[in-house]
């Protein structure tokens, strides 16, 4: 039986939130490296995809460092024995638990009664958690979900969930409807906590969303008793979110070239042909936006980073730009 390294963490637990075609393995070295959280999620990957033929461009999502334990593998999909075959897959590549997705509120994951589908079938929901359970192979089982589809379910969708014995669990403070367009109803964490108590007490909750600073998390868990905060937006092109180092402009754009070359070296985005690349150079481009803000200077330098090709062009970019400061 593994160990439930939920249950050792010391709280309050900050943690590194999955987010599609983001936090890669890059990303996430950039934490390791530069602020490591108290546990670092992967990001989504279908459980059908995984077990298709084409699985081996799936498992680079699932590539990881050392320097990133405590890890969690994040899966999402519909049929339970599926989920069943790829925990034991998640088991045998190392990871620390596994999480699976029942709030992403993509139409394309919603369509196959994934994600946040899985709010309106929480038989399915429970069938799926009990597959996984069989194949992790003692590895502990997290949701991470939200409030609710069209409303607050908090009375109705969260217990379903947590009478299945899950390691954790992480409330998106937001239901399906709104998706990010009202602030997160941070107001409702403590009736979250209330309720876990009554019926999970061994459960960790987590809260999720508008969360900014390291600062404002811990405050968030001193008001509503909550165990941990899930950061992520509020991280993006931060990688030193979770230190107490705040770099000065020319570390901050140093940092981001830093992400670019790693990236590249990882994925062989520099390959200008389709063979051997594994991602695509663009895909650095909306961390570009997020590094480069806040700033004089930022706009211009954003205009010339969204046409760079490869990690040499951002770091003869981000020189020259630090050479003018000084």
């Amino acid at each position: 039986m593994q160990q439930n390294f939920w249950s050792k963490l010391p709280k309050p637990i900050l943690a590194l939130a999955p987010m599609a075609n983001v936090t890669d393995a890059a990303f996430r070295q950039m934490f390791a490296r530069y602020g490591k959280p108290d546990v670092i999620f992967t990001e989504f990957v279908s459980v059908e995809g995984l077990l298709s033929s084409g699985r081996e461009r799936l498992l680079v999502d699932f590539w990881f460092g050392q320097n990133e334990h405590p890890i969690v593998a994040q899966i999402f999909g519909n049929q339970p024995d599926q989920f069943e075959k790829v925990a034991n897959l998640i088991h045998k590549l190392g990871f620390d638990g596994i999480d699976i997705n029942m709030g992403c509120p993509d139409k394309s994951v919603e369509k196959q009664g994934a994600g946040a589908a899985l709010m309106k079938n929480p038989e399915r929901a429970v069938e799926i958690l009990r597959a996984a359970k069989q194949g992790a192979r003692g590895l502990p089982i997290s949701v991470k979900t939200r409030l609710g589809y069209k409303t607050n379910e908090i009375e109705t969708w969260l217990p379903i969930l947590l009478k299945e014995d899950l390691a954790a669990l992480t409330v998106h403070l937001r239901t399906r409807r709104e998706m990010s367009d009202v602030a997160a109803h941070w107001e409702l964490a403590a009736d979250i906590v209330t309720l876990r108590d009554r019926m999970a007490p061994q459960t960790i909750i987590l809260g999720n969303g508008d969360v900014e600073t390291v600062a404002d998390a811990r405050k968030k868990v001193k008001e509503t008793g909550i165990d941990g905060v899930m950061i992520g937006r509020g991280a993006f092109g931060r990688p030193w979110f979770f230190s107490k180092n705040t770099p000065s402009l020319a570390e901050r754009l140093a940092i981001m070239a830093e992400h670019a070359e790693l990236f590249q070296k990882l994925y062989k985005s520099d390959s200008k042909k389709a063979e051997g690349k594994l991602k695509n150079f663009d895909l650095m481009k909306k961390h570009f936006q997020a590094y480069a803000t806040g700033f004089g200077g930022a706009k211009e330098l954003r205009v010339r980073l969204m046409k760079t090709e490869n990690a040499f062009q951002v770091r003869e970019l981000t020189q020259n730009f630090i050479q003018k400061l000084e």
